[in-house]
């Protein structure tokens, strides 16, 4: 278990380089992935005009798991974010198996945008979906990411703050579309689904999905200045932004494709395209540009939680170690962008998205429990936590939310959960066997 003298060490070296405009942005950058320009046309292709509806409902969900991460963070704020929350709770066995669900999901999901966006960029420019073309293609891309990160992190903040304001612009120029069209008729279409609890059902798991994100950016919480006032704003401001931005593009795809929205394989770009060719070339360069944003945010993330790991022992000190101009951790910062390569050179981003959604529900389970004992403890690591009463409740809601998750899984993947979990368990072991760890 972690006390206060071990957790005001436990980050030295670190530079607490990033303020509340920072963290909210790296947090949207890490929620608001390119998947928002395809997921309209899949929430409405299952629930109909009751899509905008899955989003709400989700949201009391998320809301639940917010509250959770709010107030664990502020009480626990330390790099590897959940994994950090976990261990403070229930030990280090359960802590790394948190960390180990966030490592596997995020370097799936990392190599599955990064497939994702060498294809868009293949349909625009045919030359670049040549084998070799696209390996190198991704290759550079993950090199850019990994310099990006390896300046004072400071320096990484602003420069993701940058890219997320960039990356909203489009999706503002969308919902600007969506608001002049509304004196239109949409444009005819197949029958559109009707409601129903099992389309309903459906779509709350892709809008539950498309609202996860917030543990990666929160993996740089020993990096926040002031995280236990600074953590619990930034994390509600984002999150209320975000869930207003999916309604809203949700609706605006709704009306301007009318019942040719669930078909559509690009809504937002063929929603664009009725006000004319550059409109469409916007929304594909707006995807583009979000891809590349929310894998800057992912790197950032993920890198600091191999830090705790080789921090704590659980993995080879290597991993723990600093540059010694940055204060960043550069071999962290550099296994984590070679992996994440070699996923987006092996898979392709449906298979690698979908693998990584399950152990999401893992990571979210784990937190909003150790949210609840934290909070029962009183435990406060840096100054006064966010303390909210409403911590019990919102545990439940989350758990709830989860369960319903778990319940909706197939066997396969119910099996895939659990042998990440076995095998981050003898690891776990392994890291204990090792002389002082892997220290």
């Amino acid at each position: 278990m972690l006390d206060a003298s071990a957790d005001a060490t436990r980050d030295a070296g670190l530079v607490r380089g990033i303020g509340f405009w920072g963290l909210t942005a790296n947090i949207v950058n890490g929620v608001v992935g390119a998947g928002i320009f395809t997921l309209p046309a899949a929430v409405a292709l299952q629930a109909g005009r009751a899509a905008p509806l899955a989003y709400l409902v989700c949201g009391v969900v998320m809301a639940g798991v917010v509250v959770c991460f709010a107030d664990a963070g502020s009480r626990v704020p330390t790099s590897g974010g959940a994994y950090g929350t976990v261990e403070a709770a229930f030990g280090p066995a359960t802590g790394f198996v948190a960390g180990m669900l966030m490592l596997v999901s995020d370097v799936l999901a990392s190599g599955g945008i990064a497939a994702l966006l060498a294809d868009m960029l293949g349909t625009v420019l045919p030359a670049f979906s040549a084998g070799w073309v696209r390996a190198c293609l991704i290759v550079g891309l993950f090199a850019l990411l990994a310099a990006a990160n390896l300046r004072p992190v400071g320096a990484t903040a602003r420069l993701i703050s940058l890219a997320t304001a960039i990356k909203l612009l489009p999706l503002g120029f969308f919902l600007l579309l969506g608001v002049l069209s509304l004196g239109h008729a949409p444009p005819p279409g197949p029958a559109a689904t009707a409601f129903g609890l099992p389309g309903l059902g459906r779509s709350l798991i892709l809008t539950l999905f498309a609202l996860c994100g917030m543990e990666t950016p929160l993996s740089a919480s020993g990096e926040v200045r002031h995280a236990n006032h600074v953590l619990p704003r930034a994390l509600f401001a984002a999150m209320l932004g975000v869930v207003a931005l999916y309604v809203g593009v949700q609706v605006s795809a709704q009306h301007m494709l009318g019942g040719l929205l669930p078909h559509s394989a690009a809504p937002l770009a063929d929603a664009a395209s009725r006000v004319g060719p550059w409109a469409r070339t916007i929304m594909l360069a707006g995807a583009g540009v979000s891809a590349t944003a929310w894998l800057a945010s992912n790197v950032l993330g993920t890198s600091r939680l191999l830090f705790a790991f080789g921090r704590d022992g659980r993995l080879p000190a290597w991993f723990g170690r600093l540059s010694p101009r940055a204060h960043v951790p550069a071999n962290a910062i550099l296994a984590y962008v070679t992996a994440a390569a070699a996923m987006a050179l092996t898979g392709s981003f449906m298979e690698l998205v979908v693998l990584s959604a399950l152990a999401v529900v893992g990571i979210y389970s784990l937190a909003c429990a150790a949210a609840y004992r934290l909070h029962q403890r009183g435990t406060a690591l840096a100054g006064p936590p966010l303390g909210s009463r409403a911590v019990p409740l919102a545990a439940g809601i989350g758990l709830a939310g989860m369960g319903a998750m778990l319940l909706s899984a197939t066997p396969a993947e119910l099996a895939g959960l659990a042998g990440v979990v076995c095998a981050s368990l003898i690891a776990f072991r392994a890291s204990l066997a090792a002389p002082q760890g892997f220290r």
